[in-house]
């Protein structure tokens, strides 16, 4: 009896010694893995050619536009050179919105003494009249604060939402959060009590002179009904509103001559890696391939574009094979509609796709901290225990919480979603404006960007997503 029991204690032990090695030879490879990504990706990484031939030979890639077309074939062209499994492009109608010529704008406080006013159209507003419009200002802090003033006190004026980004948040999207809704919805709540229009100060935390457009929805207001929307930079925002303390029968004009046409067709633009014993599971990285007008859209969401295509070639270039199916998307429309986000998961969803793990770079080419995900608590447990492996790369923030706008929709209860959360605390200085240029986008930040996405979705290739698993 006593032998068998030494015998059970020895088998036992070398099972757990077994178990113990296993595991110290599959961190050992993990860590020779991911160091192998990140030599790839700074030292023979393309996305920061990539990014200046989108940001400077095209230009912004309004949806609808040619820009943005030209942005697909460069793409589609780029992919092809890495030999992949198959490239396609996916047809998705999309919205065709045209700023016109630019935006003027001044406030007036006495007959012929005028000060000029950086503006400009928020994405999918109306025109002024031919001659614009103008009027007296009402500010206000929010959308809640036309229901206090009243039509009285609002028909007939120009509506002035001047509330800031909250500067004491850390994570500088909740203060983007926290003020957005004055954009998006403030034309049509205002359009209630009888406004001519409305500006809207530029979500920025900085000062300066760049006005910022972004989306806008009148939801269902009567197309007569609908009133001018339009942007103004901080500064602007600041000595408007100090004027209108002084003198509160400033006077203030814009003019703009923005059109939304019919929509027209564009494209996903999509190439894969087939895996080679899941090939079935499928393991999504992308971008938003469309961008604003102002400027060249390099942080959003050239970046994120050129990152997600550099995955590929990474794994490319290092030999490495895939065990599920790995696909680039570059979505179109994410900026004034997310058609391609909705369209890719529409086509997923008809085709009975298995989609394991998406993950969305849309916050810009910064300094990588880390991920957020949107997952099971059980799945997140997963992925901490990878997070020693990303600590040499100073990559140490794992979040539980959102994902990215275009993978949104592939959401299902078992989808593992997750997004690259980049340092923040400059991303709003380029938002959506001017100011959102090449120059301004850090080559070796872009790389370490790239490198920490390519290392997620080889330990989720590599490991296989918990709950699917189970």
């Amino acid at each position: 009896m006593k032998s068998n029991y030494k015998t059970r204690n020895k088998i036992g032990l070398l099972s757990l010694l077994l178990i113990l090695g296993n595991l110290v030879l599959a961190q050992s490879t993990d860590e020779d893995q991911l160091r192998e990504i990140y030599d790839s990706a700074l030292t023979e990484g393309k996305s920061y050619d990539w990014l200046n031939h989108l940001s400077n030979q095209i230009g912004g890639r309004l949806s609808g536009s040619i820009q943005a077309q030209q942005a697909v074939d460069f793409t589609k062209s780029k992919l092809d050179e890495l030999g992949l499994d198959q490239v396609w492009l996916q047809p998705v109608m999309v919205p065709k919105w045209v700023r016109g010529t630019p935006e003027f704008a001044y406030y007036e406080t006495d007959p012929g003494i005028t000060t000029n006013i950086p503006i400009t159209a928020l994405g999918g507003s109306v025109a002024t009249p031919p001659k614009g419009i103008k009027a007296k200002v009402i500010e206000v802090q929010s959308i809640a604060e036309l229901d206090e003033l009243g039509a009285d006190k609002i028909a007939g004026k120009i509506v002035f939402f001047n509330r800031p980004m909250d500067a004491k948040h850390i994570n500088t999207f909740e203060a983007y959060s926290g003020s957005v809704g004055q954009r998006g919805s403030g034309a049509k709540e205002a359009t209630k009590f009888g406004a001519l229009g409305v500006i809207v100060r530029s979500m920025n935390l900085r000062l300066d002179d760049f006005p910022h457009t972004g989306g806008m929805s009148y939801g269902d207001t009567p197309e007569n009904l609908k009133i001018p929307a339009a942007a103004i930079s901080t500064n602007a925002a600041e000595l408007l509103s100090t004027s209108l303390k002084l003198n509160p029968d400033i006077q203030f004009y814009f003019k703009q001559n923005c059109k939304q046409f019919d929509d027209v067709q564009s494209f996903n633009v999509i190439g894969e890696i087939k895996g080679s014993t899941h090939p079935d599971e499928i393991i999504v990285v992308g971008g938003h391939l469309d961008s604003w007008d102002l400027g060249d859209g390099s942080h959003d969401d050239g970046a994120g574009c050129v990152q997600s295509m550099e995955v590929l070639r990474i794994f490319k270039a290092i030999g490495y094979t895939p065990k599920r199916t790995i696909r680039v998307v570059l979505f179109m429309n994410e900026e004034n509609g997310l058609r391609g986000g909705k369209k890719y998961a529409e086509v997923a969803q008809k085709n009975k796709e298995n989609h394991v793990f998406a993950l969305e770079s849309d916050s810009g080419g910064f300094t990588p901290r880390g991920f957020s995900f949107d997952c099971t608590d059980e799945n997140f447990k997963q992925v901490e225990g990878w997070k020693n492996l990303f600590e040499p790369y100073n990559i140490h923030m794992f979040n539980k919480g959102g994902s990215g706008a275009d993978i949104g929709p592939l959401k299902d209860g078992k989808i593992v979603l997750a997004g690259l959360r980049p340092d923040s605390q400059r991303y709003f200085d380029h938002h959506h404006s001017d100011n959102d240029t090449f120059e301004h986008v850090n080559k070796r930040e872009l790389e370490l960007g790239a490198a920490t996405m390519a290392s997620l979705v080889y330990l989720f290739d590599t490991y296989g997503v918990e709950t699917i698993k189970k």
